[in-house]
């Protein structure tokens, strides 16, 4: 192992959290959970890469209690005896391997389609309403579906807890329910929850507050949150590190411990004038510890094979990546398709073996291993 490599591979430790290496399994939906609840091969799927030298494992999106929070089919519930009974054989599988393991914590908002199961004739969630032909496609929530989102998440967190989570991951991102709340161009809310990104924010710090409270304080909360979004690789939240800090600091005191900073591309610097990334600017912002993730260890990025079903993705250096990591810029690393593709990513890393790496392509999203 490399003196530059060995920075992947050194614990870390947040209070009662230690990892075994600073290697993250990112969040990826994979749809291989019939009726919401994680079976055999969802267990071994995750028990590999905590076998292989993964020291977190950032669970895909799991659907609170709430009966507009899915969005697709196949999704992993995080509610209900069964699906929490399958989610305690994926924690002990992993713990067995030396691993740590959170759930991604999720509620799509306006995303979902009517038809979606479980509750097909429940339209979707969302900060504003939307009719098309006389039929309501979004419904714009009121004050008590906010305290009942809000309550789900609770929940969702309470029972991870419970099961043995090492902690869990609030999806704040890439436009979905939490986002939706950020976002002008979805909230144009005329009450407390609309109009300034500090009363856009006021959800998510309400629902982190709940969390909190649900979990009590040492039980790790992680927020992933990012400027660009599904509808628009475009956009930005903010403009200059002076408001990313106005926008961070209620959700860092709502009880973010660990801030996830999703981008496309890791390597590209967030505002003019610095080659600071979204975490490195958090982390110097909050004082908090971040995750970096974007493109990690391959040669192109997520959205070119969603386009180009015959692309495939090489293996790609780590040097630009190590330096960042051993300058401290961030704390940890999410490894996303890399991983995906091939289970024993981190051990070859470690071992000088990129050379037996796997190269991804689409037809990797089409199965588990």
């Amino acid at each position: 192992m490399t003196a530059p490599t060995a920075a992947l591979f050194k614990p870390f430790h947040l209070g009662n959290l230690t990892l075994p290496t600073r290697v993250v399994m990112a969040p990826m939906t994979r749809s291989f959970s019939p009726g919401g609840v994680p079976n055999s091969k969802v267990i071994e799927y995750y028990r590999r890469r905590a076998a292989a030298g993964v020291g977190l494992i950032i669970t895909e999106g799991t659907t609170v209690g709430h009966q507009a929070s899915n969005g697709y089919p196949n999704v992993p519930r995080f509610y209900a005896e069964d699906a929490l009974a399958g989610w305690k054989k994926v924690v002990d599988a992993v713990h067995a391997e030396g691993g740590k393991i959170v759930p991604q914590l999720w509620h799509v908002g306006s995303v979902r389609k009517l038809g979606t199961e479980p509750d097909g004739e429940v339209p979707a969630y969302g900060p504003m309403e939307k009719i098309k032909d006389g039929k309501v496609l979004v419904h714009g929530m009121t004050q008590t579906d906010i305290d009942e989102v809000i309550a789900a998440f609770a929940q969702a967190a309470r029972d991870a807890k419970a099961i043995g989570m090492d902690g869990v991951e609030i999806h704040g991102a890439h436009g979905y329910l939490v986002d939706q709340f950020f976002w002008e161009g979805s909230n144009q809310r005329t009450d407390g929850y609309g109009g300034s990104l500090a009363n856009r924010s006021r959800f998510a710090i309400e629902l982190i507050q709940a969390v909190r409270a649900a979990v009590g304080a040492d039980f790790p909360i992680i927020l992933r949150f990012s400027q660009w979004k599904q509808q628009d690789y475009s956009a930005r939240l903010v403009e200059s590190p002076e408001a990313l800090g106005e926008f961070l600091q209620p959700l860092s005191d709502a009880g973010v411990d660990i801030f996830h900073c999703s981008t496309r591309r890791f390597w590209e610097p967030e505002f003019e004038g610095s080659e600071l990334n979204l975490a490195g600017w958090t982390r110097q912002l909050t004082g908090k510890p971040t995750i970096t993730v974007g493109s990690v260890g391959l040669d192109g990025e997520f959205l070119q094979f969603m386009v180009n079903t015959d692309k495939v993705a090489q293996p790609a250096d780590l040097g630009a990546l190590l330096t960042r990591l051993n300058n401290q810029e961030f704390d940890l690393v999410a490894v996303g398709r890399a991983l995906l593709v091939d289970p024993d990513w981190a051990v070859k890393v470690r071992d000088g073996r990129q050379g037996d790496i796997l190269p991804f392509s689409r037809e990797a999203l089409m199965k588990l291993v």
